[in-house]
């Protein structure tokens, strides 16, 4: 009776010693998943605050580009790139209202030529996102240019100006979005005649 008492205790004993390690095991598992969401949330908002932090000093000839996960590193100094970790289409859109709600300036947007003929056969799932894409620029201007041009006029630009490109984890091609910053209270039209005016005064 008394081995039976012993070995009952001490079973008793290994249990509990079990559930207070179970215990601190879940504890110790929720904390890392807490700090790995935190660490993911951070990076996928520090990139906002960098959006944010360059529109503001950001103007007439500054580029901000949404790109894809295959988008290439450029080596200008005036180029700074971010992986955001974020979808394309959610990143876009949150371009457009930061560029929208910053008076100073407004977007021109450029999307690759190429984009349009990319077919569903070899890249499953572009004509969702095309779709999609042409909702989100909807009564928008967008102008278009062959992919290889548009990444000289960034190259050329990063000579003088400052370009932020945002990467995303979008995996299809020629789905990066452009846009060039242009002066918020002061037209292309107002521009022209100013010019026209300052040559007649001549």
């Amino acid at each position: 009776m008394s081995i039976f008492v012993f070995r009952k205790e001490r079973s008793d004993a290994i249990m509990t010693e079990l559930k207070t390690q179970n215990s601190k095991l879940k504890t110790l598992l929720l904390l890392t998943l807490m700090l790995m969401i935190a660490i993911t949330a951070g990076c996928r908002t520090a990139w906002r605050d960098k959006l944010t932090q360059n529109l503001s000093v950001m103007g007439h000839r500054n580029w901000v580009v949404v790109a894809d996960s295959a988008y290439p590193a450029q080596n200008r100094p005036g180029i700074e790139t971010i992986a955001t970790g974020e979808d394309q289409l959610k990143t876009v859109k949150a371009v457009l209202r930061a560029v929208d709600e910053a008076t100073h300036v407004r977007p021109i947007i450029y999307l690759d030529r190429e984009l349009q003929s990319v077919s569903e056969a070899d890249a499953p799932g572009i004509n969702v996102y095309r779709g999609r894409l042409q909702l989100l620029l909807l009564n928008r201007v967008v102008r278009t240019m062959p992919h290889e041009e548009l990444i000289a006029r960034l190259d050329e630009g990063a000579k003088v100006f400052r370009i932020l490109i945002l990467k995303t984890d979008m995996t299809l091609p020629y789905t990066s979005v452009f846009f060039e910053l242009d002066c918020g209270y002061w037209s292309a039209e107002a521009e022209k005649r100013l010019r026209d005016k300052m040559s007649q005064a001549e």
